[in-house]
């Protein structure tokens, strides 16, 4: 059995945050879809937590565990280096994406490696590495059920543990009767997943590599940890005799002993489950005398910006993520519009603060003012990160950038008009004269300028106008014995 695999990862949305939104709100179906499945999400993740007190516990130990690797982060690098070289890993830096991808490159072509198949990973779609090696000619296939379903339709993925959380089972049964020889239509679960597993079982015995990402790296051991639930993770790193890890250089732990707590976190956080189905610990390739597993091992490290973010201690805190989605389950933009709206690999409130970190204000600056700072991302993140306070600080940071020049691309978003108005604004509030005035006036005329007037234009078409009081707080208030009013 064949499968039409496309290796790009979908051609981005045009348009602004704002006209993509539009965009999706009018989408029924992908709204159902999303709705279903963020509900079902969070009440699993509810489920798992019913004790307060443990679970305010757990978030703290989690992210004291972070934030204490995070503390010692490049002695902990250099430790990770010398544990896995010393284990028979090889090891490599990169600080961009394209040279993450030319190191993968240089290592298939090493070996002859003309198929490979691929764990889930989102450090590999930040590097977009499907479509890199698709152009050097070598065909990745995704072996995560989700992120293969997604690369046959082209599209990247919607949500980071559920890739495909966007389409229904219908959707899902015409993409693999279009794309898998001799497979029907058919909206019957049992029978698309055994499609899906025909075609992969394949091409992990074919395989000349398999890719992985890491979601927990320990420095003390050099060992990769790996979760997932349908075993191709463990196919990916062990049937195939060279394996390839790519990972952040946040994902770091200090100690093996720090591994227990947060994968108490991240199952239950992510899909409400005690444990994930497979839990793998990789800590060298095929040694002397054992039966399976890869003749060789490589590590990628990629920076990716990551160092610039790590340089402020506020901004620093975005590294904690453990790459749950939680904040994605509980977030009321995302449950409405949809993973793809935000035209990156990050969606969601993770990806609006890491996608304008990494990619810069200037080209993703709209991303921050993607949320109504209601704190849900909070109070549900497993490692307390202050993801509102960080919005505000990049929403700052790009009309006003810091003297320490964090965030790249800040001060992309500064506009002369919206600069006017704020000091105009600060000007009227700090001259009690002049705000009488002008809180007289708009009482007497407010009223009276027509909703279609820029700039009300913009607000107006999709509220009502504001209708203004005929007496202002200031007179209500004298009429009250309030003589200092």
């Amino acid at each position: 059995m064949t499968a039409d695999v496309q290796t790009g990862a979908g051609a981005p949305k045009a348009g602004s945050f704002a006209e993509r939104a539009h965009l999706a709100l009018d989408d029924k179906p992908l709204r159902a879809n999303f709705r279903r499945a963020m509900d079902g999400l969070m009440a699993k993740r509810a489920a798992q937590f019913p004790d307060a007190a443990d679970l305010a516990a757990l978030r703290a130990r989690g992210a004291a565990i972070k934030e204490r690797a995070l503390a010692r982060l490049p002695d902990l690098l250099e430790q990770l280096e010398a544990r896995c070289t010393g284990n028979g890993i090889k090891v490599h830096w990169a600080e961009t994406t394209d040279e993450a991808n030319r190191i993968v490159l240089g290592i298939f072509r090493e070996h002859g490696v003309k198929t490979v198949v691929k764990g889930k990973s989102m450090v590999s779609e930040e590097m977009h590495l499907n479509a890199f090696l698709g152009e050097h000619g070598i065909q990745a296939i995704e072996s995560d059920l989700g992120e293969y379903i997604i690369q046959l339709a082209g599209e990247m993925p919607s949500h980071i543990v559920m890739p495909c959380i966007h389409k229904n089972k219908g959707q899902i049964g015409a993409l693999f009767a279009e794309h898998i020889e001799g497979q029907r239509y058919t909206e019957d679960v049992d029978e698309l997943t055994a499609a899906a597993r025909r075609v992969l079982r394949d091409r992990f015995a074919e395989a000349d590599a398999g890719i992985s990402g890491v979601n927990f790296a320990v420095a003390e051991t050099g060992t990769l940890v790996l979760v997932e639930n349908e075993g191709n993770g463990r196919l990916s790193t062990t049937l195939p005799p060279l394996h390839v890890a790519v990972m952040g250089i946040e994902k770091l732990v200090e100690t093996l002993d720090d591994i227990p707590p947060l994968l108490a976190l991240l199952p239950r956080s992510a899909t409400g489950q005690p444990i994930t189905t497979y839990v793998n610990m990789i800590t060298s390739p095929r040694r002397e005398g054992e039966k399976d597993g890869p003749r060789e091992v490589h590590l990628v490290l990629l920076d990716n910006g990551r160092t610039r973010v790590y340089a402020d201690p506020e901004l620093r805190e975005t590294l904690r993520c453990i790459r749950c989605g939680a904040c994605m389950n509980h977030c009321p933009v995302y449950a409405r519009v949809g993973g793809h709206t935000y035209d990156a690999v990050y969606p969601g409130p993770i990806g609006k603060i890491l996608t304008p970190q990494i990619a810069g204000l200037d080209a993703a600056g709209d991303l921050p003012h993607a949320s109504s700072l209601c704190n849900a991302c909070v109070e549900v993140c497993p490692v307390k990160i202050p993801i509102a306070d960080i919005l505000v600080r990049l929403r700052r940071e790009a009309v006003r950038p810091s003297a320490s020049n964090a965030v790249k691309g800040a001060g992309g978003g500064w506009t002369l008009s919206e600069s006017s108005a704020w000091a105009g604004w600060k000007w009227l509030h700090a001259n009690p004269v002049l705000y009488r005035l002008g809180s007289r006036a708009l009482a007497l005329a407010g009223n009276l300028i027509p909703a279609g007037l820029p700039p009300l234009k913009a607000w107006t078409s999709v509220r009502s106008k504001p209708k203004f009081a005929p007496r202002t707080l200031h007179q209500l208030a004298r009429d009250k014995g309030f003589d200092d009013a």
